[in-house]
């Protein structure tokens, strides 16, 4: 077989790309179902990739209420966000106090994740690991567990984006998730399932980094088919109109189907 010397000049980047997708497939996790039955307090910890289009926790209760409104109801979900935050930079010991933000009983489920770009340097996924096993240990004492947000990767324009980031990115939440034996939720695998799927849907804005609403979506269906173990599909909540029926079928079949394949269900 003849190669042209355009092909031979693509080779590095396919065997970047290879490597990345191997990498991504390879980040098995040990965590494969939910530790905490129905969580009914639970506590958002992250920055702007949760607070974007009036917060995650608010699209999650949405569709847990949508789902089962009768248990959703009682459900106390609160969300922490500073902007552009690693996971350090959150005061957790006051976050998870019982009664120091509103929630007397202490939190079951604290969903926390670093920054987007963490995976993609040794010392700032070293500070993430750190940050999650101190915190791990915390909640614990608490009678809480940890479940780590996988961040979706950037897309151009970001100049964080390349194409591995979001191998590293998936590797670096697993081991550290596996280390403390958390649960991960893969919402940045979704983002990729979907794309592939459809590479002209809209999941970030004009940044690269941000989600649009459809963004937001498609991660709150993946950490409801994660965290309570259900699927989303025929889920009727569609963020008051916003998301057409045709939308929300299709994310929510990509969480679920995502959802699946990582965990093995």
């Amino acid at each position: 077989m003849k190669l042209n010397k355009m092909s031979l000049n693509n080779l590095p980047l396919l065997f970047v790309l290879l490597f990345a997708a191997v990498s991504a497939v390879a980040a098995t996790p040990v965590v494969k179902q939910p530790q905490v039955d129905t969580p009914k307090r639970v506590l958002f910890v992250g920055n702007s990739y949760l607070y974007y289009n009036n917060s995650m926790h608010n699209h999650v209760r949405m569709l847990a209420m949508a789902a089962d409104a009768a248990t959703a109801k009682a459900f106390e979900y609160k969300s922490a966000t500073i902007g552009g935050a690693t996971l350090d930079h959150h005061n957790m010991d006051h976050l998870t106090a019982p009664g120091r933000i509103g929630v007397k009983e202490p939190f079951e489920l604290v969903i926390m994740h670093g920054n987007s770009t963490d995976g993609m340097a040794d010392a700032r996924r070293a500070a993430f690991r750190s940050s999650a096993v101190e915190y791990s240990k915390l909640i614990a004492s608490r009678s809480g567990r940890v479940a780590l947000y996988m961040t979706p990767a950037h897309t151009k324009p970001s100049r964080a984006a390349a194409p591995d980031m979001m191998a590293k990115t998936a590797d670096m939440y697993v081991s550290v998730g596996n280390e403390i034996n958390a649960l991960v939720i893969p919402a940045g695998l979704a983002f990729e399932e979907a794309y592939s799927r459809r590479p002209d849907i809209k999941l970030h804005i004009h940044d690269g980094s941000h989600p649009t609403l459809l963004g937001t979506y498609l991660a709150a269906c993946t950490i409801y088919a994660t965290v309570y173990n259900r699927p989303c599909s025929g889920n009727s909540y569609d963020s008051y109109g916003q998301v057409s029926k045709e939308e929300a079928a299709f994310l929510q079949q990509v969480a679920d189907d995502t959802v699946r394949k990582f965990f093995g269900r």
